[in-house]
């Protein structure tokens, strides 16, 4: 029996957008190479100097690779990582996180530019081209920090294990060092950084949650107040501390300027699990981290009963018989198992590793 590939209907999208715009801006380019021209492609690509009448392309030229190198890691990052946080999130939710993790890092980018032809009065800073799915594969690590904060992602069967918090600066860096060769171009860089605050800021201030359905916390909250999403905590242990302290003052200055809204003591409360006395005790962290899993599980428990009311009303009569309830009056047990059961590998294996010091505090 052929394997059957169950893709969500946003990720497939995006996956079929980057295929087709990556062969087609490989396609006119092997039609107008001499093998002397810098060829650019404004039109589909984004590029300061002639771009700006295409508008459109500040958000399709995050989805444009332009070797096939780059296409492939492209397409494994969005399969994996858009999968996971579309069945997390929502089809809705992941599409409005595509399109802020993609034109903000790249209208940013392109602001940078050309401060640095202001400052050069060079136009290979203005002829840069502004492409690839950078900021998207930066933005997806950050938001599995925020899911998964106290994992380990193990590879090569444990020979490399990396916790998933630290994950985001490691690639940025990655990134960043790669830039400095011809091997990137050197906007990937700064589409790299921006990606990585962009989705934090998102994530941390803006979008949408769904809390504990056990508590007695209000139905949505906006942004992310725990301490496990701290900005110091994508950060080694040494330099956490001079982190913590440069982005505190930042952030007030920030409210000061009213462009962010600092978090209510319901917020704070509702990070903390309603109970201030869970930091000090052990197995906080645990805690922490199983609450945001039975959020992400809870969210599928009511699509999936959503999408099964039509057919849980009809089998209704049928459930009061002593008989038991019938098959369609709920999900299958593959289902239900699938989502109480240990989740299975996502980029490499995970594994619990809470920090040891809030084990011992």
């Amino acid at each position: 029996m052929a394997p059957r590939f169950n893709i969500p209907p946003v990720t497939r999208a995006v996956l079929v957008a980057l295929l087709f715009q990556s062969v087609l801006d490989g396609a006119i380019r092997y039609r107008q190479w001499d093998g002397e021209a810098n060829i650019v492609i404004p039109y589909l690509t984004l590029v300061p100097q002639l771009s700006i009448v295409y508008p459109w392309t500040f958000i399709t030229t995050t989805l444009v690779e332009t070797n096939v190198f780059t296409l492939s890691i492209a397409g494994f990052t969005l399969y994996l990582g858009g999968r996971y946080l579309e069945r997390a999130w929502s089809s809705a939710e992941l599409a409005k996180f595509l399109v802020i993790v993609s034109f903000v890092p790249n209208l940013l980018t392109f602001a940078t530019m050309y401060i640095f032809f202001t400052l050069t009065r060079s136009e290979s800073w203005t002829l840069a081209i502004i492409a690839g799915t950078i900021p998207v594969q930066i933005s997806f690590l950050v938001a599995f920090s925020q899911l998964l904060p106290a994992h380990t992602a193990t590879f090569f069967r444990g020979v490399v294990s990396l916790k998933v918090p630290r994950s985001p600066l490691i690639y940025t860096g990655l990134i960043t060092v790669l830039s400095l060769t011809p091997l990137l171009p050197s906007t990937s860089a700064w589409l790299a950084m921006y990606g990585f605050l962009t989705s934090w800021t998102y994530l941390r201030f803006y979008k949408t949650v769904f809390p504990d359905l056990d508590s007695s916390q209000p139905t949505s909250m906006r942004g992310d107040a725990s301490e496990t999403f701290a900005f110091a905590e994508f950060f080694p242990g040494p330099v956490k501390p001079f982190v913590a302290t440069v982005s505190s003052q930042i952030f007030e200055v920030l409210v000061a300027m009213r462009l962010c809204t600092p978090f209510s003591q319901a917020d704070l409360s509702a990070a903390r699990g309603d109970s201030i006395l869970q930091r000090g005790t052990p197995g906080s962290a645990r805690a922490e981290a199983e609450r945001r899993r039975a959020i992400a599980l809870k969210a599928l428990d009511q699509r999936l009963h959503a999408a099964t009311a039509n057919t849980a009303g009809r089998a209704a009569p049928s459930s009061a018989q002593p008989g038991g309830p019938s098959a369609q009056a709920q999900p299958q047990p593959s289902t239900q198992t699938a989502m109480t059961s240990q989740p299975g590998p996502m980029l490499g294996e995970t594994k619990f590793e809470p920090d040891h010091e809030e084990d011992k505090s």
